[in-house]
């Protein structure tokens, strides 16, 4: 999601991309009041026929029995050692949703997920029940091999299954598909929460359809993950001086039925101005070019009965409609009310066609406006998918816009704005956004329990706590605390900052155990629960250019298509007759794939400070070459490790090195020459955390916990598969599962 990117981020990123597409047919409800399971506090999820659940069926004996269900929850990054550390310390409660469905069921100690160990990559693995190259899912961003050797397709919109390559389009026979199309067939329900793969899109390849929406894109209940909204976040710095005193804005924050106990203020100007469209086929843009204008004020109120001046609550208004009183329906907001210290202030945006909004954050507010920072994160919506979007209206209407999510760009200073900020501020807005995005990803599937209480099978897919072990893995010595300073590792490590990080790791595993717990509570006791993640993962510190690797070897990369994610590359050669305009014939290419898995092998890190894990020194440990000759002719060849849309090499690196994280400018690491952009292959990183790996080492280990009606209780798996999961779930529904690489776990069944 290059960069590590939260669902992250790439799903939003690469939904942007293709948002013509997108739009045109290319993701809150309330929780408990009463803080009570629901299942009749017994503690037992085999109680079934004790709660007022309709729709099941009579069974032999006269007894109301119901439907087996099931309810599907993947938490992005979740580490089941992480998960068994954090509730034997007590940071995950006892009854907490982690907890509790690990004492009701089984648990397994290594799930073996997915080549590579990617975001994309293993969902469809586990909404497939098959390995990356029968599903085609080869990485988070590769090359479709028909398409240009310029072009790159992400994961999460490619074709499940793989597409026919000539004459281009649908492939007659898939070598794979989503359970929910297997269960659909034989009359099941199954509704998609924002998990990869369940958006409704029209996958497309060199401008030609290559997989319908329907009915491999499709379920019951289809919310789409959000994209970007053509507007990235932005950090704001201002002063007393900024603020004036304006009549009209008074009176309008009395009459919204605010009060202010010091004189209101407001700015003399806009803080920024951004338009948008009022179509759906298209968002937003940090310019005036688009239909629907914006300028953003800020009032600053004192809400603070103390006898003192204390503004302590800055007002985010859109100058053309005031401030408002409400009441606001969803997706409306009105003006955006954020105090300092509670938590960002969600801010839709009037009146654009995608349903577009943002929110804002307040970081610093000095009692008398001498310093004022804060941020507006970046704007999202959900993709109007046309046949899922009375799916996407139900969504704005009733949960409201898309929420910001982690957005790494603050905390790594990509983001404008932001020089100034202090760690702390920043560190304090990503807990912020974990909070908020990961609630508002669980009210999305708790709604579709609630409103689809007859679904076979509700998929809800969590992106915590991924999104914040990425940003602050901070947990190895070779690991600089300062990513400017070569000297900050080992001894010269920061340790206040190493604690702080560790913090916020815990923190996101709670916030994705209370999301867990609100849709296990909305499932009740008469559905089976089934807690999974996609990959573990590893702190890395060192980042690695692939292309000077290539390039340091004498390889000319300008042949090549090079893509990366994390810690995972697939390599393509330019070949006729096979890439969009390829101009590399078969000899040519025969031999630089050669040259290229040698240079690959042979890489290696020479500095003792960080090779110590390493064997010989070599950075990858899985190295794969498309076989040069088949039946299909050479480039065309698959085996049991290529698939068709893998490179004609692929590689993984070893835990702490990753693609990922090179600077602007570049850092040496200590003890390495000096950084030179054209050589220099080994580099600090500006980030922590990474998976990709290969998903055989325990660091890379899935997370497996189950709970419910046809569920063992107190069991445990040594070792199973994450492509085990979809066939273990058809099992449970009474369906026989088709085309898949992964078997029945037995033993978890009762």
């Amino acid at each position: 999601m290059g960069h590590h990117m939260n669902l992250k981020t790439l799903l939003s990123l690469i939904s942007a991309m293709s948002l013509a597409a997108s739009l045109s047919g290319v993701a809150p409800a309330q929780a408990d009041q009463d803080g009570k399971d629901r299942d009749n506090g017994s503690g037992d999820f085999r109680n079934q026929g004790q709660d007022g659940d309709q729709g099941g069926d009579r069974q032999g004996g006269g007894h109301h029995r119901r439907k087996p269900r099931v309810v599907l929850i993947s938490l992005d990054g979740a580490k089941p050692d992480c998960i068994k550390k954090f509730i034997d310390e007590g940071v995950l409660p006892r009854d907490g949703g982690l907890a509790r469905l690990s004492h009701r069921g089984t648990v397994a100690t290594q799930n073996v997920t997915a080549s590579p160990s990617l975001t994309a990559v293993s969902h469809i693995a586990i909404a497939t029940g098959s390995t990356a190259v029968h599903n085609d899912i080869p990485s988070n961003t590769f090359e479709a091999v028909v398409a240009p050797i310029t072009s790159s397709i992400s994961g999460f919109a490619a074709p499940i299954g793989g597409y026919q390559e000539s004459p281009l389009g649908p492939s007659p026979r898939p070598t794979a598909a989503p359970l929910w199309v297997q269960l659909r067939q034989q009359g099941k329900k199954v509704a998609t929460a924002t998990w990869p793969g369940g958006d409704g899109a029209d996958i497309s390849i060199n401008g030609t359809v290559v997989q319908p929406s329907t009915p491999t894109r499709v379920t019951d209940y289809t919310v789409p993950f959000g994209a970007f909204g053509g507007i990235g976040a932005q950090g704001f710095s201002l002063t007393r001086a900024n603020f004036v005193s304006d009549p009209a804005i008074v009176a309008a924050v009395q009459a919204s039925g605010h009060f202010s106990y010091s004189p209101v203020l407001a700015t003399s100007a806009p803080i920024e101005t951004f338009s948008c469209s009022s179509a759906q086929t298209a968002t937003c843009s940090s310019g005036q070019t688009l239909d629907v204008k914006y300028a953003i004020r800020v009032a600053a109120l004192d809400t603070t009965n103390d006898n003192k001046v204390n503004y302590d609550t800055l007002v985010f208004f859109d100058t053309t409609r005031g401030i408002t009183a409400g009441p606001f329906l969803a997706p409306s907001t009105g003006p955006a009310y954020a105090k300092l210290g509670g938590e960002n202030a969600p801010f839709f945006f009037e009146g654009s066609g995608a349903k577009v909004g943002a929110a804002y954050f307040v970081s610093a507010l000095a009692p008398d406006l001498s310093v004022v920072r804060f941020a507006r994160y970046g704007a999202n919506f959900i993709p109007h998918n046309t046949p899922v979007l009375a799916d996407v209206d139900d969504i704005n209407n009733n949960i409201g816009f898309w929420r910001p999510q982690g957005d790494f760009r603050i905390p790594e200073r990509l983001s404008p704005g932001f020089a100034n900020f202090p760690d702390l501020e920043i560190e304090t807005m990503y807990e912020d956004m974990v909070k908020t995005f990961v609630r508002y990803q669980a009210d999305i599937g708790e709604r579709a329990i609630k409103n689809h209480p007859d679904a076979d099978l509700v998929m809800v897919y969590l992106e915590e706590p991924d999104g914040s072990e990425h940003q602050f893995l901070l947990t190895d010595r070779r690991q600089g605390t300062n990513p400017t300073d070569p000297n900050s590792i080992g001894a010269g490590q920061d340790p206040a900052k190493v604690a702080r990080y560790a913090s916020y790791i815990r923190f996101a595993y709670q916030a994705a155990d209370k999301a867990v717990k609100q849709i296990a509570d909305a499932a009740g006791h008469s559905a089976n629960v089934i807690v999974v993640s996609d990959h573990g993962f590893a702190p890395f510190h060192t980042s690695v250019s692939m292309t000077n690797i290539l390039r340091n070897a004498g390889i000319d990369t300008s042949k090549l298509g090079i893509r990366t994610s994390g810690p995972a590359v697939n390599i393509y050669v330019n070949e006729q007759g096979r890439e969009q305009g390829g101009t590399v014939d078969v000899a040519t290419y025969n031999a630089l794939v050669t040259q290229i898995t040698n240079a690959v092998k042979s890489a290696v890190d020479p500095n003792p400070r960080f090779n110590f894990s390493l064997t010989n020194g070599q950075i990858f440990t899985v190295v794969e070459t498309r076989p040069l000759q088949c039946s299909a002719g050479p480039g065309l060849c698959t085996s049991k490790t290529i698939g068709q849309d893998f490179g004609d090499v692929f590689a993984l690196m070893a835990p702490g090195y990753n693609f990922d994280g090179i600077q602007n400018p570049g850092v040496a690491r200590l003890g390495d020459p000096s950084f030179n952009a054209a050589t220099t292959t080994l580099s600090m990183p500006n980030f922590y955390g990474a998976h990709g790996h290969d998903p055989e080492l325990p660091t890379m280990s899935a997370t497996f916990i189950a709970a419910g009606p046809q569920i063992r209780e107190g069991a445990s798996i040594r070792r199973m598969r994450n492509i085990d999961v979809a066939p273990t779930i058809m099992k449970i529904l009474g369906v026989k599962p088709n085309q898949v690489d992964g078997e029945v776990l037995h033993e978890v069944l009762r």
